[in-house]
């Protein structure tokens, strides 16, 4: 199998990495790099459990291969907490009890993250739209989206 040599940056860090051509990104996260709080759960997109943002976008990273992301900028549920502080996100999720396992946990940040990078004050319909990618098994994602509101209104 062909190897790669290839740059990310992720959470702020540039990495290099040489890489089978088909390593998927969501395992040079966790195996290659350590950073085990991108989940994964189904390998098929169908969870967003993996989900994180590449160039600021959400993608599930089950199915993009490590070197789509040569020359990228790679955000993951580890890079949302600076210097000691939440994310307004992780704080709304928190103070909302927006998670029971926590399985979908850092997928639903990710995406909730970047949601509100683009929008500012999301109608509960934009929210859940949104989120409709990301699977919850638990919640009834009632509180999912009031912890969304709830970094929202930090936020603003």
């Amino acid at each position: 199998m062909a190897k790669h040599k290839i740059k990310v940056t992720v959470n702020g860090t540039a990495h290099e990495a040489e890489v089978d051509s088909r390593l998927l990104l969501v395992h040079l996260i966790r195996e290659n790099l350590r950073m085990t709080g991108t989940h994964i759960g189904c390998d098929t997109t169908h969870c967003g459990a993996c989900t994180l943002l590449l160039d600021g976008k959400p993608v599930k990273s089950c199915t993009v291969l490590a070197v789509q992301a040569d020359g990228r900028e790679v955000m993951t549920v580890e890079g949302l907490e600076k210097d000691g502080k939440l994310d307004p996100v992780q704080d709304g999720f928190w103070q909302e009890h927006g998670l029971q396992c926590g399985f979908c946990t850092p997928g639903m940040l990710m995406t909730s993250y970047a949601l509100l990078k683009s929008r500012k004050n999301p109608s509960e319909g934009e929210i859940r739209q949104a989120i409709s990618g990301n699977l919850c098994r638990c919640t009834g994602y009632v509180n999912i989206v009031k912890a969304v509101e709830h970094a929202a209104a930090k936020l603003r």
